[in-house]
């Protein structure tokens, strides 16, 4: 059993900074709102726990001892200091804070929201660097430790359970091929997308998904040339040959320039992109701001 931490009583703190600014038990007592008889055993529980009388008396009143001078101002600051560290954070102020945010995204991200969320940033906070990270795994021990300040994902299985997260937006998955591709003409049957030769994109190297699982239930197979581990790799071949790329709609929307896509003729479930945080940065006023940024930019997207 872990024994009880005995330390000093922080709110004799308190006490002993108003008893030196009115010099005066009574005034203290009645600034304090307790009776004579209180302040002055107060009073005496802190000359006890400090070994110096502190005020003594002279005539009618009392006096402070040199200890008690000295004392003084380091006590008043003492004190103002705990009352703002108690008292609830206040807004942040935008246009003097420095900070570096790091953020961690999946491929189109920055691609498609960034450049709006920068602008946002530096016109309400000039000061603040943003750095964006790929995010190449679900683990969160970036944002346990701090080193990254936000990300965004799919909040899964595998989603520690202590994260915050807030929805940014809805999407689902499309086919894209390059301008003048077969299946920019005429209607995507099951069969036609099919028999195309496919990119599959994992981060582990897996050709097979959720989207094989609905073609094989119709009986089909598609067949998947390669695979590579991000969407801009997978549109970057598709825009170059007539492999067939599947992708996040609105994930890829600046990477798919000048390209045709396709709703999936097969049915695959949407999904919900969005940003997790620690909540030790929940309350954070900077943070709380940042989250509200990315929130409204990517609303606007939409």
């Amino acid at each position: 059993m872990v024994g009880r931490v005995h330390g000093p009583d922080l709110n004799l703190l308190t006490t002993l900074n108003v008893l030196l600014a009115e010099g005066s038990v009574a005034r203290a007592a009645q600034r304090l709102g307790l009776s004579p008889s209180a302040m002055s055993r107060t009073l005496a529980r802190l000359r006890e726990v400090m070994g110096d009388p502190l005020l003594v008396r002279a005539g009618r009143g009392l006096v402070p001892t040199p200890r008690a001078l000295d004392l003084r101002e380091r006590v008043d600051v003492l004190v103002q200091d705990a009352a703002a560290v108690l008292r609830p954070a206040k807004k942040a102020e935008l246009g003097r804070l420095v900070r570096t945010f790091t953020i961690r995204t999946r491929e189109g991200f920055v691609e498609n929201f960034g450049a709006n969320l920068i602008a946002r940033v530096r016109e309400e906070a000039p000061r603040v660097q943003l750095h964006f990270l790929q995010k190449s795994t679900r683990d969160s021990t970036s944002l346990r430790d701090g080193s990254v300040d936000l990300e965004t994902g799919v909040v899964g299985a595998t989603t520690s359970p202590e994260l915050r997260a807030q929805a940014l937006f809805r999407d689902r998955f499309i086919g894209v091929v390059r301008t003048g591709h077969a299946l920019c003409r005429g209607k995507i049957t099951p069969t036609r997308y099919a028999s195309g030769k496919h990119i599959g994109v994992s981060r582990r190297g897996l050709g097979q998904g959720p989207i094989d699982a609905a073609l094989k239930a119709l009986g089909l197979q598609r067949e998947v040339a390669v695979v590579v581990a991000g969407f801009a790799t997978a549109l970057a071949l598709a825009r170059a040959t007539d492999l067939v790329a599947t992708v996040p709609e609105r994930h890829t929307g600046n990477l798919r320039d000048g390209m045709h896509g396709f709703s999936l003729p097969v049915a695959t479930p949407e999904f919900t992109v969005s940003m997790l945080w620690h909540p030790r940065m929940h309350a954070d006023p900077a943070h709380r701001w940042l989250r509200g940024c990315v929130r409204d930019v990517c609303a606007q997207e939409d």
